[in-house]
This record gives C-alpha cells, structure tokens and sequence, in this order.
C-alpha cells in the first residue's frame, strides 16, 4: 500500500462521510420534533416487553455508562421511564411512555419516508450489491488483526 494514500480514497473516509451526512440530514429533520437522530434511533428500537440499559447501548455503539446521559434527558423529558429488573436488580429496562411511543412513529415516519426517497434513486441491484459491500466490509473488519 502506497504511504500517501489521501483520505479521500479509503474506503472508511466514505462510510464516515455518508453517515454523518445521513445523521445530519435526520437530525435536521427530527429537530422539530425536539429529539435527535440518536434518540430517534434508540427510541425506535425500544421494544414493547421494554429492553435492557445493555441492548440500548449495543444498538448505539455506546458503553452503558455514555448512555446514562441521554437516558436521563429521556426520562426527565417524559420519553421512557426505566425499571428494575425484576429477577436481577442490576438489570434495568427501558420502557416508552404514551409520549415516547408518539415520538418514536414520528422517528419511524422520517425513516420511512428517506428510505422511500433512496429506494426511488437506486436501483434495487444497486441496493443489493451496496448491502453485500457493507456486510462484506463489516465482517473484515470484525477479522482484522493488524
């Protein structure tokens, strides 16, 4: 490999690129419902019978403890409340409040409507083949010892 290879021209440049021009253009959109594409994110995935504090952070990327912020943010804004697990007292689960299932149809609305804007620009082989380099990639790299 070549020592002066630009940054333009790694493949990692372009994921980082397009995600944060994706996030951005979610965060623009979902600002007026007063949450972020973060907490869009997270809310969508909230499950019914509700999920763990380690779950959240898994979707997220986060460690548990980056994550306590934003769930206290959610909390005091009335999103979710959180509860001991029952069986296991240091298992807490995150459950949607009426108004956090109201936000998440909103977050879920926005996916929706800007994947059925990708869908109408590429072509379904297109998206096939974009799916397959990405899960390619992600497997490399969960491979990758330098």
């Amino acid at each position: 490999m070549r020592s002066n290879v630009k940054h333009q021209e790694t493949i990692d440049y372009f994921l980082k690129i397009v995600w944060q021009t994706v996030a951005n253009r979610y965060n623009q959109i979902v600002t007026e419902f007063g949450i972020t594409q973060s907490i869009g994110y997270l809310l969508i995935n909230i499950d019914e019978e509700g999920t763990t504090v380690s779950q959240a952070a898994a979707l997220l990327g986060l460690k548990s403890t980056s994550l306590s912020r934003m769930l206290n943010q959610l909390e005091e804004t009335g999103l979710i409340i959180r509860q001991s697990n029952k069986g296991d007292k240091r298992s807490v689960k995150i459950f949607l409040t009426p108004l956090g299932k109201e936000k998440r149809q909103m977050a879920k609305d926005v996916v929706k409507q800007f994947n059925n804007y990708l869908n109408a620009h590429i072509s379904e082989a297109d998206k096939q083949y974009l799916t397959e380099i990405l899960k390619k990639i992600n497997q490399l790299t969960l491979n990758y010892k330098p």
